[in-house]
């Protein structure tokens, strides 16, 4: 089945350019896509990728109106060939019915290739330099403002014999483990109280 996709970036530009063509071309279904180029959804696109079967056809007027970026297009590419697709687009001469059309296809795919590799890659670069400076990954170390006001405040009622249950209730910490960090970080002692907390 041959499947059209047209869109346009802006409320004032017109579809029928690209709907006579996508006509013209065979295509039985056209989804239509009008929103601002600002709106970074597109619901008609996400609705003809869910109703893509092996052996459909997607048809577009220009490599532009279906993906915003290399990047875009490099992942559209790569789920129509994971779903076995074919592609056209009508002004670039991209066919992947032919063999000139499969390769162009095969490099997208390598293009997809890549730029995962390349994340996974700088991603890893990242930690190793983080690492290298003395830092970790993962979230900082430390408490915000209002978690250390509410540190302090269980270490005071915690020196005012409250049991865990109460301390918890009373400040709305949800967890033991919770607790135990603000009083560890407010500097109170803790050891052989904690056979006496319980969760609230």
């Amino acid at each position: 089945m041959k499947i059209g996709y047209a869109r346009v970036s802006t409320q004032d530009q017109k579809l029928e350019l690209q709907i006579d063509a996508l006509e013209q071309d065979g295509c039985e279904r056209i989804y239509q896509e009008k929103k601002s180029g600002k709106n970074k959804e597109r619901p008609e696109l996400e609705q003809m990728l869910a109703q893509l079967r092996p052996g459909d056809i997607v048809v577009v007027w220009k490599l532009d109106r279906l993906g915003r970026s290399l990047k875009d297009l490099v992942s559209l590419m790569d789920e129509f060939r994971s779903k076995g697709v074919e592609f056209v687009s009508l002004k670039d001469g991209i066919n992947t019915t032919t063999i000139t059309g499969r390769f162009t296809f095969n490099i997208f795919a390598s293009l997809s290739e890549f730029i995962r590799e390349l994340i996974v890659e700088n991603t890893m670069a990242g930690i190793t330099a983080a690492r290298a400076r003395g830092r970790k990954g993962g979230r900082p170390a430390g408490l915000s403002p209002a978690a250390i006001e509410k540190a302090r405040k269980a270490a005071r009622l915690h020196s005012a014999g409250l049991s865990a249950s109460e301390i918890m209730s009373s400040l709305n910490i949800k967890s033991t483990a919770t607790l135990y960090k603000y009083l560890k970080y407010a500097g109170a002692q803790v050891v052989g109280w904690q056979q006496t907390a319980t969760t609230k």
